[in-house]
This record gives structure tokens, C-alpha cells and sequence, in this order.
């Protein structure tokens, strides 16, 4: 089957340690996409959403699946990986998070988001359809971010 590719670039009015904390919080990730997630694993160290922790992301009953944090660089960049369940395979996440300057001087944020992965399935259009069930709530939610921060 083929890869699938989503790459999404979302500007916040924000400082990278703002957005960085927000984007990397498992619940609050959840809520921004308006999907159950729940962290299961805390990471050693002080941040127990950084470098392997767990979470459960529950998107429609019995649809359940883990995703584990493989890199974590605070205010710069998060990778994860589907680790356990999901109808995909070969999957990684990653955000990648940079400064700006905004033309109106703010310090803000520029989030590049990217997620390839691969349908376990040779079934067609499974790729694109779940490429669409992925890729929609995440460029929602982004916006919806941004826009709470270009206040």
C-alpha cells in the first residue's frame, strides 16, 4: 500500500513555549481535537508528557490505539509513533516547532506537522479515507488554536 503523507504549517501569535506546551499536553492535544486521549504512561523526568510516555487515543468504541513519544526536545520538536493497535502501520508524527516575527511584532510560532504512515489493509481508498479522518480535526483544531491566540 501506498504512504500517506499530511503536512499541515499552522502560525500562532504566540510564544514557542506557549504553543510547544499546548501541542505536547496529551489531554489537552485531546481536546483540541476533540478526541479522547489519555495519557497512560508517564515520561521519566520532569515533563510526563516527554520521551516515552504513552497515550490512548479512543476515537469510536472498540477503535482504541497507542501512541508513543520517541522524540521530545522541548520548544523544538515531538515525534511519536503508533505503538500499539490502529488500522495503520509504519506511522510517525512530528512536530516541529520554530519562531517568528510576526509582522505586528508579537513573538510568535510557526508549527510544522507532519504524519506519514501506511494502511495495515491493501483495501482501497483506505489510505485516503483515513489520510481525511486524520488529517481533518488536526487542521481544525490548529486553526481553531491560532485563532484563540490571535486575540
Amino acid at each position: 500500500m501506498a504512504k500517506q503523507h499530511i503536512d499541515v504549517t499552522q502560525e500562532f501569535k504566540a510564544p514557542v513555549s506557549t504553543i510547544f506546551a499546548e501541542l505536547t499536553d496529551h489531554v489537552k492535544f485531546g481536546k483540541l481535537l476533540r478526541a479522547k486521549i489519555t495519557r497512560i504512561v508517564d515520561a521519566p523526568g520532569d515533563n510526563p508528557n516527554g520521551l516515552g510516555s504513552v497515550r490512548k487515543i479512543s476515537p469510536a468504541p472498540l477503535a482504541e490505539f497507542e501512541e508513543t513519544v520517541v522524540t521530545f526536545k522541548p520548544d523544538e520538536l515531538m515525534e511519536y509513533r503508533v505503538s500499539k493497535g490502529s488500522p495503520i502501520k509504519n506511522h510517525i508524527g512530528r512536530m516541529e516547532f520554530s519562531a517568528i516575527n510576526a509582522e505586528d511584532g508579537r513573538e510568535s510560532t510557526r508549527l510544522r506537522y507532519t504524519i506519514v504512515f501506511e494502511p495495515k489493509l491493501p483495501v482501497p481508498f483506505l489510505g485516503d479515507l483515513l489520510k481525511k479522518a486524520i488529517e481533518m480535526p488536526v487542521k481544525k483544531g490548529l486553526a481553531g488554536l491560532a485563532e484563540r491566540y490571535a486575540k
